[in-house]
């Protein structure tokens, strides 16, 4: 389904912008059909810091691209230069938890958290695991969002719909 509306550009934050923010940029720009262009950001990415390669296999073993994922710092998109955000999700508690940067266009804000899969000790399988159950959760929650009513997507009421989807 094609639009001649805008699509809306979201941006996912963590921590690192490694594992659950990527996963998400990457999901909801093969999912979005042109409506949504998504993002993703960290907080404080590690020097040198690239996604999880797990979670790029998970992603590559699903079909989707991975193609020009890279992490990088949320200050990024808080500059006059940046695309503007219509919605700020962040994945993981400590980013929800932190002093964000004064937003362009003070878009819409919600946290919908999900557990870290590349956290633990755990066997690389298992974490791989981990990864996939992850994208499944994010899947359904994003599936949600990209079938909503256009009347749910503006921006006066977009707030509301994103955070009542936490709860989904």
């Amino acid at each position: 389904m094609t639009t001649t509306n805008p699509p809306l550009n979201v941006l996912f934050l963590c921590t690192h912008n490694s594992a659950r923010s990527i996963l998400a940029e990457a999901l909801l720009n093969a999912m979005g059909n042109g409506k949504f262009k998504a993002y993703s950001a960290g907080s404080s990415p590690r020097d040198n810091q690239q996604p999880n390669p797990l979670g790029l296999q998970v992603l590559q073993k699903a079909g989707i691209s991975i193609e020009g994922l890279h992490s990088k710092s949320w200050d990024v998109f808080a500059t006059p230069e940046a695309p503007q955000m219509d919605l700020i999700i962040t994945v993981c508690d400590n980013a929800a938890g932190e002093v964000c940067p004064i937003w362009p266009g003070h878009p819409a804000t919600a946290h919908w958290g999900y557990p870290d899969p590349s956290e633990g000790d755990a066997s690389e399988e298992a974490k791989r695991e981990a990864f996939g159950q992850t994208l499944r959760m994010m899947k359904r929650r994003l599936d949600l969002l990209i079938n909503l009513p256009a009347d749910k997507l503006r921006k006066t009421v977009l707030q509301g719909t994103a955070r009542e989807l936490a709860a989904s």
